[in-house]
């Protein structure tokens, strides 16, 4: 008696675009993750036993994280990571993806760096959940931005609905996002 494996149920294209977008989401939790030094989102990006190789690091999430916490804290005051063009090739459970970057970085002695390249990665999907399980970062670019006076430093209610910070104070956490800003229409 023969057994007969039955043949993959293609996915519909709602499927296919609930996949590109948790990817996507995937993507984007790195790059939140790192500039708000938030470990348990930076961390959820990746599987645990997922490799890394960016600039001289090569190594797992939990030391990547280390590594790049502690560069941008001694490098920049804050930073971005950017997402661009975004290429998703999936099959079954594995994605390989293709992702455009922009980083910019405001550095501790106020100058600018930005650097642009590209994340190359191979996705996971396990237990339903798509995490990167393999990451290659191609630096095509790197160079400094003149520097200059932060626009509307001498508001004084700038900050009233939170300074920007690499920690879960950073208005993005806030729940649910209130204004606390007088009303004001500049001439």
């Amino acid at each position: 008696m023969s057994t007969t494996i039955p043949e993959p149920v293609p996915l519909t294209s709602v499927e296919v675009l609930l996949d590109r977008q948790n990817i996507l989401d995937c993507l984007t939790r790195f790059c939140r993750g790192t500039d708000r030094f938030d470990r348990t989102l930076f961390l959820s990006a990746f599987h645990p036993d997922a490799t890394i190789a960016a600039g001289d690091f090569v190594g797992s999430p939990i030391d990547l994280y280390k590594w790049a916490t502690r560069m941008h804290e001694q490098g920049q005051r804050s930073t971005m990571h950017n997402l661009l063009n975004h290429t998703c090739d999936i099959d079954g459970d594995i994605a390989h993806t293709e992702t455009y970057y922009l980083f910019v970085g405001r550095n501790r002695d106020e100058s600018n760096w930005t650097a642009g390249g590209r994340y190359i990665d191979r996705l996971e999907r396990r237990d339903d959940q798509w995490r990167i399980s393999l990451r290659t970062n191609v630096i095509e670019w790197s160079g400094m931005v003149p520097s200059a006076e932060l626009p509307f430093a001498d508001v004084p209610d700038l900050y009233a609905n939170g300074e920007p910070a690499r920690s879960h104070t950073d208005p993005s956490y806030h729940r649910p996002l209130t204004n606390r800003r007088e009303p004001r229409v500049p001439d």
